[in-house]
């Protein structure tokens, strides 16, 4: 079963990240750029949230702020479920099917090395099964 150091092993190294008294307009612009959904919140080089799309529909928009003068600290999640390099693709499946979440930090105690999205996780189940049936239809060919 693969692991996460796995999956960071196949994608870009770059850890696109905020600070929380950045404005929540800043980092709409930083996630449109580079195409993401969501941002890790980090002060003094440790991991503090992680701000999303979701949040800044249902913190901003629908609550009528203003996202130039709304800080990332006040709409960001600051609860932030963590992964490991060791765990599986598995365990991260099933937590962000638990949480409801799309977006899991990989960190090494207070080192962040990457994040994994839930996008990430599907690519390598689905890589996983074509290989287990490739190798099952050849087993039963031989």
């Amino acid at each position: 079963m693969r692991t996460v150091r796995h999956l960071l092993e196949s994608k870009t190294p770059e850890v696109y990240a905020i600070g929380p008294d950045q404005p929540v307009l800043e980092a709409i612009k930083l996630m449109a750029e580079k195409r993401i959904g969501a941002l890790l919140v980090i002060q003094g080089g440790r991991l503090v949230g992680i701000v999303s799309e979701r949040d800044y529909a249902r913190k901003v928009v629908l609550q009528g702020r203003a996202s130039s003068d709304t800080p990332v600290r006040d709409i960001m999640s600051s609860d932030v479920v963590r992964v490991g390099l060791s765990d599986t693709t598995a365990h991260c499946m099933q937590l962000v099917t638990d949480k409801r979440i799309r977006h899991l930090p990989v960190v090494d105690g207070d080192a962040v090395l990457g994040v994994v999205s839930i996008g990430d996780l599907v690519k390598a189940v689905i890589e996983d099964q074509q290989v287990e049936i490739d190798q099952l239809q050849r087993y039963i060919a031989s």
